[in-house]
């Protein structure tokens, strides 16, 4: 069952979050590739927020508990799932009153050790495959005024310099993309995708973002337009940008 609950707000916050909650999530769904475990859904979702930097290397993650509770998932799978990534060096565990759980120093470094070529193009196809359903369903369907909201972020990743800040924007322009043709149980299984993608491939180069970004501001405008051919083409040659760039 889609926790569609709508829980994220913390998304679309930029900077950092001491102790920030792991939000906007329901319960595993099966994926690609066998399908999503519980620890695998709370690997995802902390990736997630560390690519939209509501968390940052250093910062405090939320009690075993509190994390069981956000992510709709039992606290042992959730106290598995965090000792398995401590094991892979993605988190600290740190006893006494200061202690706690901890998004490592070093989560860059030990993330491009898990990258997976073929696992990520499984992914990424099955992603374009959402994105391309939910465009055809959706085109000259949706308000012009709802748009408005994902031409924002595409007005703020022309004008930023910041890199972080630009993977930033393009997961939360996927993120709001996914909610407004699909709905919030849609955002939530985009989230799971884009979370696993976080861990399997190469964060794209900011020239690769603004490259992509063209395809999001084309997207708009056809959506806009009612022009789902133009729209769903769009969608592919945004997927195909990446793919020059990281070829499997």
């Amino acid at each position: 069952m889609v926790n569609a609950a709508g829980k994220f707000g913390p998304y679309n916050q930029p900077g950092p979050a001491r102790t920030a909650p792991v939000t906007g999530v329901g319960h595993a769904r099966a994926l690609p590739g066998g399908g999503q475990t519980g620890s695998e859904h709370v690997r995802s979702r902390i990736a997630l927020r560390v690519r939209l930097a509501s968390v940052l290397p250093g910062d405090r993650l939320p009690d075993t508990g509190v994390l069981a509770d956000e992510l709709g998932i039992s606290e042992i799978t959730v106290r598995r799932a965090l000792e398995g990534m401590c094991q892979d060096g993605l988190l600290d565990r740190r006893r006494g009153r200061a202690g706690g759980t901890f998004i490592a120093p070093g989560w860059d470094a030990v993330v491009a050790l898990l990258h997976d070529a073929e696992e990520a193009a499984s992914l990424d196809s099955f992603h374009l495959l959402l994105e391309c359903g939910l465009v055809a369903h959706s085109a000259g369907e949706i308000p012009a005024e709802r748009l408005d909201p994902l031409q924002s972020l595409v007005t703020e990743m022309d004008t930023t310099d910041d890199s972080t800040r630009l993977l930033q924007l393009e997961a939360r322009f996927h993120l709001d993309l996914a909610e407004t043709l699909g709905g919030p149980g849609i955002r939530e299984f985009a989230a799971d995708l884009l979370g696993q993608l976080c861990l399997l491939q190469p964060a794209p180069t900011p020239a690769v973002v603004r490259a992509r970004n063209r395809c999001h501001a084309e997207l708009l405008v056809d959506l806009g337009r009612g022009a789902m051919d133009q729209a769903v083409r769009a969608v592919k040659t945004h997927q195909q940008a990446h793919q020059r760039a990281h070829p499997s």
